[in-house]
């Protein structure tokens, strides 16, 4: 019996399309999940959600759940982390604390001061639960990473415990199902090549399978006014760079300085820009879109969740482009898959520093995961890359040594926050953040800033 472990369980639609997967996939039908989460209270729906697709499709799986981590993950052969530190409190301090700065922050998950500072709530955590892995888990356990900010925490993993795993994202997935309706072609019938950083990788080659390259189709579909005003950030990116990045315009516009330097640029150009209801989710570039998103959908919970149990949402009939059942799939009956993971750089993009978590096409099989090596990755694409890795290195150098001092200049060095504020700003953007955060950063407790 295969068993799979979940923590951050608590986020109950993301817990029932993982778990659905697996459940749909045969050689997983009698798996043991165990569910685990800080809040009692979502932890039992969550329990009874899945309990309810098992009994819904007759299979021998069972489920179980504990708020004690370290039980979770006792034996477990797969764990998948799906939590957020400091929940939605700490989050709207990551998003309200910096616009007083003036930075303006869409999503602020994985780059900018957002994102630093929730990589400084989680390190700890996920190295934690890597302690959790090595003294319980079984000994061939592999982590599987869906926590933002994804490269620094996964860099950190890597090279605080060593601890087998890979992150994992579906920007790629989503992002080449889109351009394939662009293009006008059967998603079968896509070939594509995609490398770089999470969030900031790069379809190097979108083809047909029979060699026909699909550029020169997107390029002429991105001039329709609907499709420009459902990606404008993206598309720019691409016009000017050469190349289609994988994440959403809204996040898109936080990784690199030139869309959201000041309030006016926001609301009366980019905002403008988004005539098409596709971004939703990051309400159209405005600062703040995700964490109102996150907040309204709070609300709405309960509700969700009495209705998934009770039978009133239809449970999923088939798998998800999650990556997570299909690596697990592929590891147990060793019939290979394809994926596009996050793992450590150890002479897989030449041009990208060693050791930094790099996004790339890797084939999973009974041997785990194997990253394929990019060559010839464009300089440019390196270039841009490296200003998000930068910021990323210093972030884990501020988690692992408790250095407030990296912390300052993970912030300093970031695209978007560098072309908003002053050194002197930043320092006090950074030391408010400390200060609305500090039960969340134990790493920090004796930590002081600049003489």
């Amino acid at each position: 019996m295969t068993t799979i472990t979940l923590i951050g369980a608590g986020s109950v639609v993301f817990t029932r399309n993982l778990c659905s997967d697996i459940l749909l996939t045969p050689a997983l039908h009698d798996c043991q999940i165990t569910l685990m989460d800080i809040d009692p209270v979502r932890l039992e729906t969550a329990r009874q959600l899945v309990q309810t697709i098992i009994d819904k499709r007759g299979l021998a799986a069972r489920v179980t759940a504990t708020t004690n981590r370290r039980e979770s993950v006792r034996g477990a052969r797969y764990v998948i982390t799906t939590f957020q530190q400091g929940g939605l409190s700490a989050y709207q301090s990551d998003i309200e604390i910096p616009q007083r700065y003036g930075v303006e922050q869409c999503v602020g998950d994985t780059l900018g001061p957002g994102g630093v500072f929730r990589a400084l709530r989680t390190i700890p955590v996920l190295l934690d639960l890597c302690d959790d892995m090595a003294a319980v888990a079984h000994p061939d356990a592999l982590l599987l990473n869906y926590v933002n900010p994804m490269a620094a925490n996964c860099w950190a993993v890597d090279r605080a415990k060593g601890t087998p795993h890979v992150g994992l994202c579906h920007s790629v997935q989503g992002t080449s199902e889109m351009l394939a309706q662009w293009a006008n072609t059967p998603y079968d019938d896509v070939v594509y090549h995609c490398a770089g950083i999470n969030h900031q990788a790069f379809f190097l080659r979108f083809e047909k399978r029979n060699g026909t390259n699909l550029y020169p189709v997107i390029v002429a579909a991105t001039q329709q006014p609907d499709i420009y005003g459902s990606e404008p950030v993206r598309i720019d990116l691409m016009r000017h760079f050469g190349y289609f990045v994988t994440e959403s315009s809204g996040h898109a516009s936080e990784y690199s300085p030139y869309f959201r330097k000041n309030p006016t640029m926001i609301y009366e150009d980019l905002v403008p820009k988004f005539t098409s209801p596709h971004d939703h989710w990051f309400d159209f570039g405005r600062t703040g879109g995700y964490l109102r998103h996150c907040l309204e959908r709070e609300q709405h919970a309960a509700a969700e969740r009495a209705e998934m149990i009770a039978g009133a949402r239809d449970i999923p009939h088939v798998r998800s482009h999650e990556y997570g059942s299909h690596i697990i799939e592929a590891i147990e009956t060793n019939v290979p898959t394809r994926i596009n993971g996050n793992v450590p750089n150890r002479g897989v993009i030449a041009n990208l520093p060693t050791g930094c978590c790099v996004e790339v096409p890797c084939l999973v099989d009974g041997h785990g995961i194997q990253p394929t090596v990019i060559a010839n990755y464009p300089t440019h694409l390196a270039a841009l890359n490296r200003t998000n890795i930068n910021v990323q290195e210093l972030i884990v150098d501020a988690a692992l040594r408790g250095d407030r001092e990296a912390a300052y200049h993970a912030v300093m060095l970031d695209p978007l926050t560098g072309a908003v504020c002053t050194l002197d700003q930043i320092r006090s953007m950074v030391d408010d953040l400390f200060a609305a955060q500090q039960r969340w950063l134990p790493q920090f407790a004796h930590a002081g800033g600049r003489a």
